[in-house]
């Protein structure tokens, strides 16, 4: 992966161009304890995105994956890795694009679309529906099991899923223990309800991480939800479903 400066941070990203040619550009940003590789090119994402003539960018949010590892949770608000984000278009000398996060990912595509409005042609918001407002409510608990120096002392289950997600993916946990604990996350209806792009919200059925779907697809004019019936927060981000569901919505987006 290429990397570059975002205000004295060093993020890693990576371009893949359409087989026919760089073809319009969308801007892929994964989710907490993944990365790009993860998130996106091991689903079939990216080769999805290509072979429907999309020119696909990848992003490795601070502190994930390729980019900088930093320990302090100030860093991580939501805002400044929407600054990261957009920083990477100014890179690429592109003006305006398709954006889709999944998870910590969609709270990203959110903040970019709201406080940098004229840079989103339009915005899918995955694996994070109504708690994206209402919040998850474990990031203690989560930070205090990626910080522990010895994983036989957690016993909350959920905490040490995310643990085991994260040591899988190869990730920093002093890091995401940081990123968990950053205050800077928190949206409102009101905020949302500023997004003019057009939007597409999907999460999975029984996903307890990103909540019901209809609820923030209510706070958001333009906006339409699709359920993945079965689907949790795992094994979502790869459902042939939503990759028709975001087929049709980018193909007919103004």
């Amino acid at each position: 992966m290429e990397t570059f400066d975002s205000g004295g941070v060093e993020i890693a990203y990576e371009v893949f161009d359409a087989a026919a040619g760089s073809g319009e550009p969308i801007l892929l940003i994964h989710g907490f304890a993944s990365n790009g590789q993860i998130n996106w090119i091991n689903p079939g994402w990216v080769k999805f995105l290509i072979d429907c003539g999309r020119r696909v960018i990848l992003i490795d949010n601070r502190g994930h994956g390729a980019s900088e590892k930093l320990y302090e949770p100030d860093v991580y608000g939501a805002q400044q890795m929407a600054l990261d984000a957009r920083r990477l278009l100014d890179r690429l000398e592109i003006d305006r694009c398709d954006v889709m996060g999944y998870s910590m990912g969609a709270r990203i595509s959110a903040f970019l679309a709201i406080y940098h409005p004229n840079r989103v042609r339009s915005v899918v918001l995955a694996g994070m529906a109504d708690n994206m407002v209402r919040g998850f409510g474990r990031g203690d608990a989560i930070a205090s099991a990626l910080a522990a120096d010895d994983e036989s002392a957690i016993l909350d289950p959920e905490p040490k899923a995310f643990r085991r997600f994260a040591e899988k993916t190869g990730s920093d946990l002093k890091a995401l223990a940081a990123c968990m604990l950053s205050r800077g996350h928190k949206i409102t209806g009101e905020m949302l309800g500023t997004i003019t792009a057009p939007v597409l919200i999907v999460a999975g059925e029984v996903d307890d991480v990103a909540g019901p779907v209809e609820p923030l697809v209510a706070m958001i004019d333009n906006a339409k939800g699709i359920v993945l019936p079965g689907r949790d927060h795992m094994n979502a981000v790869g459902d042939r479903g939503y990759k028709d569901a975001v087929q049709v919505f980018l193909e007919n987006r103004p």
